[in-house]
């Protein structure tokens, strides 16, 4: 009997996989916790040390080699924004919208001279990318988006409309764009009377594409730069639409499964911090002449935590091997995972501000930062309740998924 079966560690499958970890971890020692109080105090994108992830290869982490990419896979996407979110969520939602939302997306869905022109850019860092999906009075409803494009005569598009909330929509504090955008609009409409969704890659400079508002004082994620992009009579030519006008739901809902596992791969990031703080601080403080781990309230909040870590890790990594990264069909898992794992991930982080007490209450000691961070999780790149309806309605259309 083969018994290398007992030896897998599920979330360093290889041993490439367990040298990118080694790699990005030590990196986030080094340069990634120095800084993640100070930004995220200040909300600042660190946009300098954003870039530099280019030279590792991590910002097109799935991108073929040829293009400048790591030519890895969704298990590493995983590892890399766990060890991330480890130390500063923030800044691993920027990767997220730069690496999983704009880079991936263009690696599998555009053509070739779109890849050779763009990738090499976004893969070293030179560009720094974003998705543009939801707008002011649609998120969940993408069908419903009103941001619309038109092709004239020429052949050239035109786009107007707004995006909101957009992850790396602004670089800076003074009103500069993203260098280039993934963004959805509506061409049409299909014989139901539903939206046919075209992609646009609007470049940094064009003319009619602006940010309208940084958006401040947020929850939490507070190092990630959200923006309000505004598209005024913005000319796009036929050689930056991505795929045939009309066919975009195809790779925007492949793609969100990626987005959604890189999302609860945040949230072990986070909770393993948050394990690790109330752990250590369980032993260093001392109440009643014993230590605090020695009651069983506290008891109750690290064993459930170590628990749910567990089996939101598992749940995790069991997805990113199953997720081809080049055709969907696993949203039960992705949806699940995401659903999971983020509000878990919330919880544990409560848990670990209330071992700490007053220590975990400010800003120094982290846990109430990830505690913040931790929310957006169960918002962004699909709401609990968008989870849980298509949950449902998955199992309801296979049911043998329950048994296999």
């Amino acid at each position: 009997m083969n018994e290398d079966w007992r030896t897998l560690d599920i979330a360093n499958p290889t041993e490439e996989h367990a040298m990118l970890r080694e790699m990005v971890r030590s990196f986030v020692i080094d340069e990634v916790e120095p800084q993640a109080l100070e930004y995220n105090r200040d909300e600042k994108f660190n946009a300098a040390l954003f870039r530099s992830l280019g030279e590792s290869g991590l910002l097109g982490i799935s991108v073929p080699s040829e293009f400048g990419g790591g030519g890895m896979d969704a298990t590493a996407v995983a590892i890399i924004n766990e060890e991330l979110s480890y130390s500063d969520p923030a800044f691993c939602l920027a990767y997220l919208a730069h690496d999983q939302l704009m880079v991936n997306n263009l690696a599998q869905n555009g053509n070739e001279d779109q890849k050779s022109r763009i990738l090499p850019k976004v893969c070293s860092g030179e560009w720094i990318g974003c998705m543009a999906m939801s707008e002011p009075d649609h998120g969940t409803d993408v069908l419903g988006m009103e941001t619309s494009a038109v092709q004239r005569d020429d052949g050239n598009w035109v786009i107007n409309g707004r995006k909101m909330w957009i992850t790396n929509g602004s670089l800076d504090d003074d009103g500069g764009t993203a260098d280039i955008v993934w963004l959805y609009a509506r061409t049409g409409t299909d014989d139901r009377g539903r939206a046919e969704i075209t992609t646009f890659l609007v470049e940094k400079g064009t003319d009619g594409f602006s940010v309208g508002q940084k958006i401040f004082d947020k929850l939490g994620m507070r190092a990630s730069n959200t923006a309000e992009l505004v598209f005024e009579d913005c000319v796009v030519p036929p050689e930056n639409v991505v795929g045939s006008p009309g066919e975009s739901m195809i790779h925007m809902m492949r793609n969100l499964e990626l987005e959604r596992l890189g999302l609860a791969a945040m949230a072990v990031g986070i909770s393993r911090r948050c394990l690790s703080a109330m752990n250590s601080y369980a032993s260093e403080r001392k109440a009643f002449g014993m230590e605090i781990r020695d009651f069983g309230q506290i008891q109750r909040h690290i064993a459930e935590s170590w628990a749910e870590y567990r089996a939101m890790r598992a749940y995790v990594y069991d997805t990113a091997r199953q997720i081809d990264l080049a055709k969907s069909g696993n949203r039960l898992d992705s949806d699940g995972v995401k659903l999971f794992a983020t509000t878990i991930a919330k919880n544990i982080a409560d848990r670990a501000i209330q071992v700490l007490g007053g220590y975990g209450y400010v800003g120094e000691y982290t846990v109430e930062r990830l505690w913040r961070d931790a929310k957006l999780l169960e918002i962004g790149g699909g709401t609990l309740e968008g989870h849980q309806k298509n949950i449902a309605r998955d199992l309801r259309a296979d049911h043998d998924a329950i048994e296999r």
